[in-house]
């Protein structure tokens, strides 16, 4: 297996695109949602909160998934984390009604973890055999990240209406352990890494003592309000807005597609333009978006949203290569852990501070002012700074 890699390193990203299709599990809990509320009893609030401590448990594991990977390597890392998604999903199946702080427990936890384990591990592995593009090895991963959740749709919705929920969690445990788990074992890092200085990169330590890291996970954390304020109520917006049932029912694949087009293009536009640049672009048409959203209706909705999840997937598919830019690539699983931390303290601070603040409309205000700000950060971050040559 190790030789057929070696000869053939596009499996790296066939492996990573599998794997990738099936993790996306935050961007498709919109078609979880309403079904989860009808089995175990659960208010719509307490229901979304299940996305807000998946993506944190996400942010928080991407340390522990970024350490292994660079320790034991990517294989190691991704068949860690394709058990930890087979396991809350088949444990989600078991959960009694009326306990959410148990169905946290039970799914969120391992299979954001999960999700942590297999991201930087997909991620790190495919940059390091694609050194030169960065962008589109993460850019073509990226697309499956993007259509994982038109392809959960499809599924949830299969396997839900043959055996419930519960049978759906139990299905989807099998694949996803089959799939993730068999996709994982063709993970390896190159023999010879690249060994440029720019590449050899900072150590943890280093990397927090810069004030790149903390603009950076700042950046990252004010991202979140743009989609996840709104992702787990977008079947219920939906119909708000006027969008008839059939078509309502189809936003979390909308979704779906504009990430997919988000992740390739900006991933690509970052080798191009400059990451730092695309990203505050990126910031910018969020901010735009999410004041539209407040305001359009029917049609003009699920185009908002679709262009919501373009530059919100788009940003987040930067990230990995703007980490190896700013921060070298020797220690790249565990640094791009570091700054998904800012993802965890978005996904639970916003929606807490929206519910503290008793906003429900103004949602849409929250998630403009964090894109602005977002975008302040970015440009506080500076251009890359290039090493003088002697001579």
């Amino acid at each position: 297996m190790g030789q057929f890699v070696k000869q053939h390193p596009w499996a790296i990203l066939a492996a990573g695109a599998a794997i990738q299709l099936l993790a996306g599990i935050p961007t498709a809990w919109g078609v979880f949602q309403e079904p989860v509320r009808s089995e175990y009893g659960f208010e719509e609030e307490t229901a979304s909160f299940v996305l807000s401590w998946l993506v944190a448990a996400f942010g928080a594991g991407g340390v522990a998934g970024g350490f292994l990977q660079d320790k034991l390597g990517p294989r190691f890392a991704a068949l860690l984390g394709s058990a930890g998604l087979c396991a809350g999903f088949v444990a989600a199946g078991f959960v009694p009604g009326q306990m959410p702080w148990l169905f946290y427990l039970a799914f969120s936890a391992p299979v954001g973890a999960g999700c942590a384990f297999l991201y930087p591990a997909v991620m790190g592995c495919a940059q390091k055999w694609y050194a030169d593009k960065k962008g589109l090895a993460t850019g073509v991963i990226g697309v499956a990240v993007g259509l994982s959740g038109a392809a959960l749709t499809v599924l949830v919705k299969w396997f839900t209406g043959l055996w419930g929920i519960r049978g759906c969690f139990w299905a989807l445990g099998a694949l996803l352990g089959l799939v993730c788990g068999g996709a994982s074992l063709l993970l390896q890092n190159p023999e010879k890494a690249p060994a440029a200085p720019k590449q050899q990169g900072m150590t943890p330590g280093q990397m927090l003592r810069t004030s790149a890291y903390w603009w950076i996970t700042a950046s990252v954390a004010l991202a979140t309000p743009a989609v996840l304020l709104f992702s787990p109520r977008i079947l219920e917006l939906a119909r708000q807005s006027g969008l008839p049932e059939t078509a309502a029912a189809w936003m979390v694949a909308v979704g779906a597609a504009g990430s997919a087009a988000g992740r390739l293009s900006l991933a690509a536009a970052g080798d191009k333009l400059g990451r730092r640049a695309v990203l505050i672009a990126a910031f910018g048409a969020l901010a735009a978006l999410s004041a539209g959203f407040a305001l359009v209706k029917e049609w003009l909705f699920l185009a908002v949203y679709a262009g919501l999840c373009f530059f919100y997937a788009g940003q987040a598919a930067v990230l990995p290569s703007l980490c190896t830019e700013r921060f070298g690539l020797a220690h790249t699983g565990v640094n791009y852990g570091l700054l998904a931390l800012g993802m965890a303290a978005g996904s639970l601070g916003f929606p807490f501070a929206a519910k503290a603040l008793g906003l429900d409309a103004g949602r849409h205000w929250l998630a403009v002012g964090a894109a602005l700000a977002g975008a302040f950060c970015l440009w506080k971050l500076g251009p890359v700074q290039k090493k003088k040559t002697s001579g």
